[in-house]
């Protein structure tokens, strides 16, 4: 890696790989030495960052921003169009980061710097169609219509498991918007998100515009705390762990501030009685093991008819026992480790929580051991036939633990996939039109996302991406989600010689 991270410029305080880097602001005095989950080696060292060095980071984005917004927004989408192309020529090397330094398998590396590319090209369109609407006034001779505007600066929190989409998702959109961003990063996973600043930065110079445009700051959860109470930030965007959330979600409120959460994910695939079992166990298999189950949309629950149950638990388990577990960059492979050992513990304590409430294990409970897994972050993906009392099943374990259950009624398999806190994604498979239409229905999901005859993970960047209930209610990447990163305002102009009020109402002076 030590090649790659010299390609990107990540000099000291950055890391330890040299020296140089005068454009930092400032830090702490403390590091923090980063280890991969894939052979526990040291990728680098960082800087950590500081209340000074916060600050120092805010004040040169809101030097920018006025530079920044006065901007046609298609000339922004031009500086978003060459980043585009930038992550083009840099595709293989980030991915590689990625995959190495979070642990996803190299596709998914490179996929997830795909959709980075995506989104640019998204946003790039989005920049000639940030419309508004025109109204008929009641009043003669007016003409109303609403038009938006930039924020200001959008602070974007992401996390690990996915350390450069999802800042994407969030960046692209908001620049294109007018506003700048400051980002922080996973302290987990923050030389990709470095390598995505010197990225963003070569072409910000080649245009001549300010690099606080874009922002990066590397700490811990009190940098995460000052974001959210700071005045400055017009827009938090957190994507990380419900408790999270809610602490954000609390502190951006206080100051009437806006936020959007993209949090926690309990997801479930229902397969009907009149499912196709061979298109339904790939895409089961890899919502629950791909990314080491570690996405937010991955599989977490399976809600089975009980006349597919065993047939379904009969292919799933020959299916676990084709997967090749090691070092994601081997293209072989098809799942990684967790991202550290705290995440093996939290996968032991769950399984073991599991089986006190009454699951049966079917297949899993493992850390791998012997000079493939050095690291200690590999674990066996898990399966366990569970029951809907057991209160574990309500709980999101970052790990590729799969709970199976049997029910009678499509109805019943409804409320099974709703009886959670959470609602981020959902699925079912069936070749049944009328229990695919329920399931749509708002007598089906009560999640943001719900798709039929395809998983739960594997989110396109064109629709809007997020959940209802604990998951937060926020909405990224596509659609119109553009409008939360800018404020509405409605206008009307009087083109005519009188001066009529609203309503028919007479001031006579």
């Amino acid at each position: 890696m030590k090649d790659i991270l010299q390609a990107f410029n990540l000099k000291q305080p950055y890391c330890n790989i040299s020296t140089g880097q005068k454009d930092w602001v400032g830090t702490s005095g403390k590091t923090a030495t980063i280890h991969s989950p894939v052979d526990n080696a040291v990728i680098g060292s960082i800087a950590l960052a500081d209340v000074e060095s916060y600050d120092a980071v805010v004040a040169k984005a809101n030097e920018a921003f006025p530079i920044w917004k006065a901007l046609p927004a298609p000339q922004r989408g031009e500086i978003v169009r060459q980043f585009g192309d930038a992550l083009r020529k840099e595709k293989e090397n980030l991915g590689k980061l990625v995959s190495y330094e979070m642990g996803k398998s190299l596709q998914e590396g490179y996929g997830e710097v795909q959709e980075m590319i995506d989104i640019c090209d998204f946003a790039v369109g989005l920049s000639r169609q940030l419309y508004g609407l025109q109204m008929h006034s009641e009043r003669p001779n007016h003409r109303m219509f609403e038009q938006w505007h930039p924020l200001g600066t959008v602070g974007i929190i992401s996390a690990f498991n996915f350390p450069v989409a999802v800042w994407a998702w969030n960046a692209a959109l908001s620049w294109v918007c007018g506003n700048v961003c400051i980002w922080k990063p996973s302290e987990k996973t923050p030389f990709s998100a470095l390598a995505c600043q010197e990225i963003f930065k070569t072409v910000l110079k080649a245009n001549d515009l300010p690099e606080g445009i874009s922002n990066a700051i590397i700490g811990d959860s009190d940098i995460g705390r000052r974001m959210a109470a700071d005045q400055n930030i017009a827009l938090v965007s957190a994507t990380g762990s419900t408790r999270m959330g809610k602490s954000v979600a609390e502190t951006v409120g206080k100051r009437l501030g806006k936020s959007i959460l993209e949090l926690g994910g309990n997801n479930a695939i229902i397969v009907t009685e009149e499912a196709d079992l061979n298109a339904a166990v790939p895409a089961i298999v890899f919502g629950a093991v791909g990314t080491a189950g570690q996405r937010c949309t991955s599989t977490r629950r399976l809600i089975v008819h009980k006349n597919q149950y065993q047939d379904l638990l009969a292919k799933l388990t020959s299916a676990y026992k084709q997967l090749q577990i090691g070092n994601p960059l081997d293209e072989k492979n098809h799942v990684g480790p967790l991202i550290d050992t705290n995440a093996v513990n939290a996968y032991l304590k769950t399984i073991e929580e599991a089986q006190k409430q009454g699951g049966k294990l079917a297949y899993g409970n493992e850390v791998l051991a012997g000079d493939a897994y050095t690291s200690g972050c590999y674990v066996a993906p898990t399966i366990i036939e569970a029951n809907i009392d057991m209160p574990i099943v309500k709980h999101e374990t970052f790990a590729p633990i799969l709970y199976i259950f049997a029910y009678e009624s499509f109805e019943e398999a409804i409320a099974i996939q709703n009886n959670v806190p959470q609602g981020l994604s959902s699925a079912v498979f069936t070749l049944n039109m009328q229990q695919a239409e329920k399931f749509l229905s708002n007598a089906g999901s009560d999640c943001g996302i719900a798709n039929v005859n395809i998983g739960t993970s594997g989110a396109e960047i064109g629709g809007a991406f997020g959940g209802e209930k604990e998951t937060g209610g926020g909405r990224e990447s596509g659609s119109d989600s553009w409008k939360a990163y800018m404020r509405r305002q409605t206008c009307t102009v009087n083109y005519g010689k009188d001066a009529p009020l609203a309503q028919g109402i007479v001031f006579n002076l």
